[in-house]
C-alpha cells in the first residue's frame, strides 16, 4: 500500500495565481472589474481601449475621484479595499467592489500600471505593480509612486494578460471573439448607467465602436447599442412589492420584435449578473407571442433589500442568491405578461423599402441547380419557401376577388366612350360638339349617340399596330444633361425588380402587387407612373406621337373653369380671373412653335389646343385634368432658363399623364394585330375581355402601364425611400411566422 503524501502549505505565490485564475477568467472579466471600480469612484466618463482582444493591452480611463498617493502601495494587495470594514457590512453593501481581489488578481497575471490624480493633488502619480506589490518602473528604480502629468481621475493599463499562464492563454478563443465579449460587457453597463458617458474602441483606431453621452437616457443607449429597430418596439416596465422587498424597472420588446438570439440584460442592485431561473421564466411568457426559435429583448433593473441578497457566491460575482426567489420571479412574470397582453390588441408592421436581393447571385444559383440536375447527379433539394412562381399563366389576384358589379350609371359602355355629365369634378366643358381624341393620321370620328346630350364628352383613341420608334437626333445640351442625370441616378436593385417582376394583381387603381424572387412588393402605380412619364418626356424629346382633338379645346375657356375651382388657389390679390385666363392663353400662344416642335402640343391662332403628345401607346390621360395642366404650365414652368424650362414642363406633363384614381376611367381598346387574335378564345381570354370591358383600369394597369415599367423605366434612388416600392412579405419569413400552426 502506498504511503500517504505529506500535507504542505502552498506558497503564497501559488495561492495568488490560483485565486487570480478564478477571478479573472478572460479579458472581459478584467474589464468588468475595472469598469465597476470606475463607477464606484463616481466617474461621469469612462473610456475603454483594447488591443488584440485585451490580451496585449487594456486601458481604462475615468474622471472619478482618483486614489490618494499614500494608498497607492496598498492598492493592488489582496484583501485591501476602501468599501468594506467588517463582514456585517456585506448586508448593506452598495458598491460594486468589496473583497479587494480584482486588481490584486490582475497584477498576478499581467503587468499593471496605474496613473491617478485626485481633485486636490497638484500632479498625477504613476506606479507599476506586479504580483500584488508596487515595483519600480525599471530594475534599480525605487518601488514607489512617481509624480507625472495627468488628468483628474485614474488610468489603468493592463499589458500581456496571462503572460505567465500559457495554458490559459491558449484556451482562450480568437482576439475577435474576446473583443465581442468585452463589447457585450461594456454595452450592458452603458445601457444601465445612462448618466455616464462610455466609450469603447480598439487601440489605434480613430472610430469608437461604442460612444454614449451623459445626456442620453436608457432608451437612447439601447438604440445606440442594439439599433433603432429595438428601441421603437420597447415597452416600459415597472413593478414593486414592499412585502417581498424588491423594486423592478426596465424595458422589454413587444410582440412585433423578435431575434434569433435572446438579448437578456439583468442588473440586481446595479450589479450585472445572470439568473437562469429569471431568464427561462420570462422566455416561457414570450413563447405564447413569438414564432418558434425567436427571442425577445429584455432589460431589467431589480433592486432588492441588500440584507436579502448574497453577492459573495461566485468569484466573478456573476451570480447572486436572494431570498423569496420564486415569489419574485412569479411577480416578474405577471408584470411582463400583463404588459404584453395590454399591447396585443393589434400588431404594428413598419413598412420600408426593402431592396431586392442581388439578381446575379440568385441567377447563378438557379443556373448551378440546373447544371447539377442535368449532369446525372442527385437533384438538389428545394424547400417550399425557396420556390418562386415563374408561370405568368397562373392565377392572379383577380381570380380570388370577384369584381364589384357596376350599375348602368357607372359602367362604361362596350364602345370606347365615357359620359362625363355626372362627374363631381367642377371641370366640365359645355360644348355643342364632343371632343374626339385620335392618333395623328387617323380619320376616326365618333358622333354622339342618340341618348347622349350636348354636354357629354366622348373620347376615342386608335392604337397603332406597332410601337413608334423613329427617333430624330436631339443635340440640345440641356436635354442631354437631363437624360444623363436620370441615368446617373439609377437604382440597380430596383431596375432588376422592374425588369424581372411577376405581376400579381391590382389592389386598386393606384396600387398593385408584384412578385420578385420570393418577395411580394406593393407598387404605388401613381408615383411610379409619374416618374415613367417624366422619363418618356425626356428620352423621347421632340419625337412624340400626337393625340389629336377633333374639336379644338379653347384655352381661355378651360383656364376660366380652372380658376373658378377652389383647387386653383385663386385670391382677389391675384387679379381678375378673366385677365389671368387671357394671360395663360397669350403665354401659351407665344410659345406655340416650341410646344409644337418639341412637345407635339399644337395651338391654333384662335387659342385652341388641337393636339397632345402621345407618350405611351394604348394609354390616354384623363382629360378632366386638362384645365389644371394649362394653369400649371403658366404658373409652374420656368420659361426663362432652357434646361429648367424643359425639366419643369416635363414634370407638369408627367403629373397630367400619371395614373390617378378615377371611377369613370375611359375604356381602352385592345391593340389590334396582336398575336392572340388568331388563336381560339380560351377561358383566360374571355376573362380578360370581360375585365377589359367592365373594369378597364385593371387591364390598362397590367397590360399597358406595367409593361412600360419593365421596358422604359429607369428607377431613381429616391424611389427606394419614398414609399413607391414597399416589400410587404417574404416567403421565407412567412414560413417562420406560420411554422407553429
Amino acid at each position: 500500500m502506498a504511503e500517504p503524501k505529506q500535507i504542505r502549505k502552498l506558497d503564497e505565490d501559488v495561492v495568488n495565481k490560483i485565486a487570480a485564475g478564478e477571478v479573472i477568467q478572460r479579458p472581459a472579466n478584467a474589464i468588468k472589474e475595472m469598469v465597476e471600480n470606475s463607477l464606484d469612484a463616481c466617474s461621469s466618463s469612462i473610456q475603454v481601449s483594447v488591443k488584440s482582444g485585451g490580451l496585449k493591452l487594456i486601458q481604462i480611463q475615468d474622471n472619478g475621484c482618483g486614489i490618494q498617493k499614500d494608498d497607492m502601495p496598498l492598492l493592488c494587495e489582496r484583501f485591501t479595499t476602501s468599501k468594506l470594514e467588517k463582514f456585517e457590512d456585506l448586508s448593506s453593501i452598495s458598491t460594486y467592489g468589496f473583497r479587494g481581489e480584482a486588481l490584486a488578481s490582475i497584477t498576478h497575471v499581467a503587468h499593471v500600471t496605474v496613473t491617478t490624480r485626485t481633485a486636490n493633488s497638484k500632479c498625477a502619480y504613476k506606479a507599476t505593480y506586479q504580483d500584488g506589490k508596487i515595483v519600480g518602473a525599471a530594475p534599480g528604480q525605487p518601488a514607489e509612486a512617481r509624480p507625472c502629468a495627468g488628468n483628474h481621475g485614474t488610468l489603468i493599463s493592463v499589458e500581456d494578460l496571462f503572460y505567465n499562464m500559457p495554458s490559459r492563454r491558449r484556451a482562450l478563443k480568437s482576439a475577435s471573439d474576446e473583443y465581442s465579449r468585452i463589447a457585450d460587457v461594456v454595452n450592458k453597463y452603458a445601457i444601465h448607467n445612462a448618466g455616464v458617458a462610455m466609450t469603447l474602441k480598439k487601440q489605434g483606431e480613430a472610430m469608437a465602436d461604442l460612444k454614449t453621452s451623459t445626456s442620453s437616457n436608457v432608451v437612447d443607449n439601447i438604440s445606440t447599442v442594439y439599433g433603432p429597430s429595438v428601441a421603437r418596439e420597447l415597452l416600459s416596465l415597472s413593478c414593486e412589492d414592499t412585502k417581498l422587498g424588491f423594486k423592478m424597472t426596465g424595458y422589454i420588446s413587444n410582440a412585433n420584435y423578435s431575434v434569433k438570439k435572446l438579448n437578456f440584460i439583468l442588473f440586481i442592485n446595479h450589479r450585472l449578473v445572470d439568473s437562469t431561473n429569471i431568464r427561462k421564466s420570462l422566455e416561457s411568457v414570450y413563447a405564447n407571442y413569438l414564432p418558434k426559435h425567436s427571442h425577445p429583448f429584455i432589460y431589467l433593473n431589480i433592486e432588492i433589500t441588500p440584507s436579502s441578497v448574497d453577492v459573495n457566491v461566485h468569484p466573478t460575482k456573476h451570480e447572486v442568491f436572494f431570498l423569496h426567489e420564486d415569489l419574485i420571479i412569479e411577480a416578474l412574470q405577471k408584470c411582463v405578461e400583463d404588459k404584453l397582453l395590454g399591447c396585443n390588441s393589434s400588431r404594428t408592421y413598419y413598412t420600408q423599402a426593402l431592396l431586392p436581393t442581388n439578381i446575379s447571385s440568385a441567377t447563378s444559383n438557379i443556373v448551378n441547380n440546373k447544371k447539377s440536375s442535368t449532369g446525372g447527379g442527385e437533384k438538389p433539394s428545394q424547400y417550399a419557401y425557396q420556390m418562386v412562381r415563374t408561370d405568368s399563366r397562373e392565377m392572379k389576384l383577380d381570380a380570388f376577388v370577384r369584381p364589384p358589379s357596376l350599375d348602368a350609371t357607372t359602367r362604361p359602355s362596350s364602345t370606347p366612350t365615357t359620359n362625363t355629365a355626372n362627374r363631381s369634378d367642377p371641370v366640365d366643358m359645355d360644348t355643342s360638339n364632343p371632343i374626339v381624341i385620335d392618333d395623328e393620321g387617323s380619320s376616326a370620328a365618333k358622333r354622339p349617340r342618340e341618348n347622349e346630350t350636348a354636354n357629354q364628352t366622348t373620347t376615342s383613341v386608335e392604337v397603332p399596330a406597332k410601337k413608334r420608334r423613329h427617333h430624330k437626333p436631339v443635340h440640345l445640351t440641356s436635354v442631354l444633361n437631363l437624360q444623363q442625370r436620370i441615368k446617373e441616378n439609377q437604382h440597380k436593385e430596383l431596375t432588376e425588380l422592374f425588369k424581372n417582376y411577376k405581376f400579381v394583381g391590382c389592389v386598386d387603381q393606384t396600387r398593385s402587387l408584384v412578385q420578385y424572387m420570393t418577395k411580394l412588393y406593393l407598387i404605388d402605380v401613381s408615383k411610379v407612373s409619374k416618374e415613367l412619364f417624366y422619363q418618356l418626356m425626356i428620352f423621347d424629346f421632340a419625337n412624340f406621337g400626337t393625340l389629336r382633338l377633333s374639336t379644338g379645346a379653347p384655352i381661355n375657356q378651360l383656364s376660366m373653369l380652372m380658376l373658378e375651382s377652389s383647387e386653383s388657389g385663386w385670391t382677389e390679390d391675384d387679379g381678375p380671373k378673366d385677365t389671368l385666363a387671357k394671360y395663360i392663353k397669350d403665354l401659351l400662344c407665344n410659345k406655340t412653335d416650341m410646344l409644337k416642335d418639341y412637345f407635339s402640343m399644337e395651338i391654333n391662332e384662335d387659342g385652341e389646343m388641337l393636339t397632345l403628345p402621345l407618350l405611351l401607346d394604348s394609354y390616354t390621360p384623363n382629360l378632366d385634368n386638362l384645365p389644371r395642366l394649362l394653369l400649371k404650365l403658366a404658373t409652374e414652368v420656368n420659361w426663362d432658363s432652357e434646361q429648367e424650362c424643359f425639366e419643369t414642363l416635363s414634370r407638369e406633363f408627367s403629373s397630367f399623364y400619371s395614373v390617378q384614381y378615377d371611377p369613370y376611367m375611359i375604356d381602352c381598346i385592345k391593340p389590334t394585330g396582336s398575336a392572340t387574335e388568331d388563336m381560339p378564345a380560351t377561358q383566360s381570354d374571355l376573362q380578360q375581355s370581360s375585365l377589359q370591358k367592365e373594369q378597364p383600369w385593371r387591364w390598362i394597369t397590367e397590360h399597358v402601364i406595367f409593361p412600360a415599367f419593365r421596358t422604359e423605366l429607369v428607377p431613381p434612388r429616391q424611389m427606394a425611400e419614398d414609399g413607391s416600392v414597399l416589400q410587404i412579405a417574404d416567403l421565407h419569413d412567412l414560413y417562420k411566422v406560420f411554422e407553429r400552426c
